[in-house]
């Protein structure tokens, strides 16, 4: 943990996993099924997965793969809440949100490209996935619990029509696979 977030979390105590759970849930029953949101949080939930994944991997090569398929999944997720949601955000005056939302999302990309430096059985590769890992559920926290609905609520119901097919063709277009898995 960096100078930085020591005094952030001293500041700001991060979330619980039952702060997370409670957003989600909250997210989850405003969304509704097929909406822009559930899809977000169908994204999330397989970016857990993927930590898991290449955290929980026994060998370098398992956590190569694995990390470069986390990679893949963050990276689409990633360019479509840039192309499609935070640009929503922005236009329904939550423009500092959608800095802050843009800005985290490019740390995770710069650390995620100093983890392929790293010796994946190496202590220093697990810290700093660990670190990433808190970031992003962290950030996924914000969008669910909070910049998310307050856009999902202040959307016209064309607008979230609208929103919705971009941001899946954005995730798809970036090479994700748009996938519906059940929740749980």
């Amino acid at each position: 943990m960096s100078l930085i977030d020591k005094i952030a979390a001293a500041v700001e105590p991060p979330e619980s996993d039952e702060d997370r759970e409670t957003a989600r849930r909250n997210a989850e029953a405003m969304a509704g099924e097929g909406s822009w949101i559930a899809d977000v949080i169908q994204h999330h939930r397989r970016i857990e997965t993927a930590f898991a994944q290449a955290l929980g991997a026994a060998d370098g090569a398992t956590r190569t793969t694995a990390l470069k398929a986390l990679a893949v999944l963050l990276t689409a997720h990633a360019n479509a809440e840039e192309s499609v949601l935070y640009p929503a955000m922005a236009g329904n005056n939550a423009k500092g949100e959608a800095t802050i939302a843009y800005e985290e999302q490019a740390m995770t990309k710069i650390e995620m490209a100093k983890l392929e430096l790293f010796d994946p059985m190496s202590a220093e590769w697990r810290e700093k996935l660990e670190h990433v890992r808190g970031a992003v559920l962290h950030h996924a926290y914000e969008e669910e619990g909070k910049w998310f609905p307050k856009l999902h609520q202040e959307m016209a119901p064309r607008q979230r029509d609208h929103v919705a097919v971009r941001f899946a063709e954005e995730f798809e277009r970036n090479g994700g696979n748009h996938r519906r898995v059940q929740p749980g």
